[in-house]
Formats: structure tokens, C-alpha cells, sequence
């Protein structure tokens, strides 16, 4: 697709990262060893890897112009992580290099048989601080940006970077995969919230995820939208209305989640989203929310073309950075999103074919 067919790009589109980059030594096996098995790779790669990494990536590569705020070692993996993010166009200036100890790696075992993917982590050492980011950089770093994304991982920097970016009135898009040290305090910052499946209610103790939905909205007063991603099964968002919408009709959240889902088309392999009007969302024991709710279907890969899932939701991230500076609407960011992540899984590693935003497949949802 040439890109004189394309919209334009977003008129501001730098985005500022800060979180995790790694090497990724991904090995595809038939299938998972058993303990004190010896068995052979189908394949094997190794590619820069890590949340923030992929996202910004896939952000670049969509036609954003993203910063990164990281750590790596002057060892041959951290030189082979800034090599490869530079070529992609992410800006790495800002990343802090240790002269001693090690970047941080992943072994990561694709299993052909369960279509699941086992990572093995060894974190980067020494761990990167606040004190190592002056104040000048912070500011150079956020400058004229649109839009902040943390991961979760670098917590006490990500915090110093969440308040100054606050006080900027930057937006701020928060990953939340599972609970970890220092989560709270940047989802008390977070504009936009992406999370896991299970984070919603392993982070609120909530009976279910539309329930979790509402709890998060209601203990999180910045948040406009939360996301959760479930793989194959797509995604539901809640987003909270600006204006209180004092006349709207009140309805249960897990009976207006199973209208929508009645609703939607499962004959479409393409990503689909279904959307609510706005509504005063009600959930027993929790509370109410005013605002809409949204189902997005993922795209039904042939098992054929299925190779890896390693890096999909970093890839989902990465296309609502890109979503959110467009100004696309939740009912169009939802599906270019969804279609963003299932194009890269089908190969190995999580940038491998990270879409272009020339890409044919994205055509139709730009």
C-alpha cells in the first residue's frame, strides 16, 4: 500500500517509554520437555525483546517517534539491544549504560503443540535508579512529547518520570501484567490502563472482570479507559464518560457485557468491536460508573500461520500509542490494535513481523 493513500500521521507523535528491554533466545520445541528431558529446538532466534522494548517497536514502526527510558550493560547484549532499537527508530539517547554487570535476557520456549509460550527471566544488573536520570534528561526526554507509557518495571525512575509527566499534563498509558512493587503508585497516575486477563481482579478482589472494570474506574479517578486483553478471546474496555451522562439508564455490567456478546459477529476472522451506548454501569457490591463498554473480537489466525504468541500484548500496547495520538475512537482503536498484535504472531519472536504502517492487512483499519 503506498503510503499517498494512507491518512496522514498524527501531527505530534513523539511517545516516551520507560520500562524493560532485553535479549530475547526464543526456541520453538515440538513440544514441552518433561523434567531431566533432552530435546532438540525446531528453531531457534534470538531479537531484542522486553515490554517496553516491543512496544516502542511496533510504535516506530507504525510511524510513531518514540523515546525510551532504560538500563542496559556496555556488554555485547546491551550493544546488540541499542543497535537493533536504533535501526527500528526508536530514539535511545536517554538510556542510561552501565560499564559493569549484565543486560537483561529471556529464554523463551515456544511450545508448537499448546501454542504457549514459557519465558525464563534474568533481570538486568545493577538495576536502574532515579539518581542516574538528571533532571535535565528527564526534561529533554519529555519534552515536546504527546504521550507517556510505563510497563511496570524500573518502578522508582517510572515514578519520578509519572509526577513530572503529571505536572506536565501529559497523558499516561499504564501496563499492568501482574501485580508488582511500585504498581499502585503509577496507576494512581495512569490517564489509560492496559492489563492481562487476570489483573483485573487479582488488583481489586472483584468476583469478575466487568466488575474489576468498575472497580478500577471508581479507584482510579484519572483513568479514562481500561483495557483487559484475553489472547484469542479479544478484549473488553470500559471507558468513563466526561460529562456524567446523568440520564442514562442504569443496567447490570455482566448483563449489558452478555448483550454485547450476543451481538457480535463470530463468522468474521478480521477484528470486530461492539460498543455500548453510554450507560450508568452498575456492579453489586462494587458500585456505578457511567460510561460505555466496548467488546473487541482478535483475529482468528489459521493454525497455519500461528507460530508465536511471545510479544503480542506489547504489540497491542505499542498500536494503542499509536491509536490514542491519532485520535482514533475506541471502536476503531480496538480492532487496528487487535490486528497490530495478531500480525506479529506469525513468526518467531516478537518484533520479527512487526507491521509497517504500510502494511496491506492494516489498510483497512487506518
Amino acid at each position: 500500500m503506498s503510503s499517498d493513500s494512507l491518512p496522514p500521521l498524527p501531527q505530534n507523535r513523539i511517545v516516551l517509554g520507560c520500562g524493560q528491554v532485553a535479549v530475547d533466545f526464543l526456541a520453538t520445541v515440538a513440544s514441552f520437555p518433561n523434567p531431566d528431558d533432552k530435546i532438540r529446538s525446531t528453531s531457534l532466534k534470538v531479537q531484542g525483546g522486553g515490554n517496553a522494548g516491543n512496544a516502542s517497536t511496533c510504535a516506530a514502526r507504525l510511524g510513531l517517534n518514540p523515546r525510551l527510558i532504560s538500563k542496559v550493560s556496555n556488554d555485547s547484549h546491551g550493544q546488540g539491544i541499542l543497535e537493533e532499537l536504533e535501526a527500528d527508530g526508536v530514539d535511545t539517547s536517554f538510556f542510561i549504560v552501565s560499564e559493569e554487570g549484565n543486560s537483561s535476557f529471556t529464554y523463551v520456549i515456544v511450545d508448537s503443540q499448546t501454542n504457549t509460550r514459557t519465558c525464563i527471566h534474568t533481570p538486568g544488573y545493577p538495576p536502574l535508579i532515579p539518581e542516574e536520570l538528571s533532571q535535565s534528561s528527564l526534561l529533554s526526554a519529555l519534552d515536546g512529547v504527546n504521550m507517556v507509557y510505563f510497563d511496570g518495571r524500573h518502578h522508582e525512575t517510572a515514578l519520578v518520570v509519572a509526577k513530572e509527566a503529571a505536572r506536565k499534563n501529559i497523558p499516561i498509558l499504564v501496563e499492568a501484567e501482574r501485580e508488582r512493587e511500585g504498581l499502585d503508585d503509577l496507576l494512581d497516575f495512569a490517564t489509560y490502563a492496559i492489563c492481562s486477563a487476570k489483573f483485573p481482579q487479582a488488583w481489586t478482589e472483584a468476583p469478575s472482570v466487568p466488575s474489576a472494570l468498575i472497580s478500577m474506574l471508581l479507584r482510579l479517578p484519572k483513568l479514562k479507559f481500561v483495557v483487559v486483553t484475553l489472547g484469542e478471546e479479544g478484549c473488553i474496555m470500559l471507558e468513563r464518560s466526561v460529562n456524567g451522562g446523568s440520564d442514562a439508564e442504569e443496567m447490570d455490567v455482566h448483563c449489558l457485557l452478555e448483550s454485547l456478546k450476543l451481538i457480535k459477529d463470530d463468522s468474521k476472522t478480521i477484528p470486530t468491536c461492539i460498543s455500548s451506548v453510554e450507560t450508568k454501569l452498575s456492579a453489586n457490591g462494587i458500585g456505578t460508573i457511567t460510561g460505555r463498554l466496548f467488546v473487541g473480537t482478535a483475529e482468528k489466525i489459521p493454525p497455519s500461520e500461528l507460530v508465536d504468541t511471545t510479544g503480542a500484548g506489547d504489540a497491542f500496547i505499542g498500536a494503542v500509542l499509536y491509536a490514542v495520538c491519532a485520535g482514533m475512537p475506541p471502536e476503531k482503536m480496538l480492532p487496528f490494535a487487535a490486528q497490530v498484535a495478531a500480525t506479529g504472531c506469525r513468526a518467531l519472536g516478537a518484533r520479527t513481523v512487526l507491521p509497517l504502517r504500510t502494511d496491506p492487512r492494516l489498510a483497512s483499519f487506518l
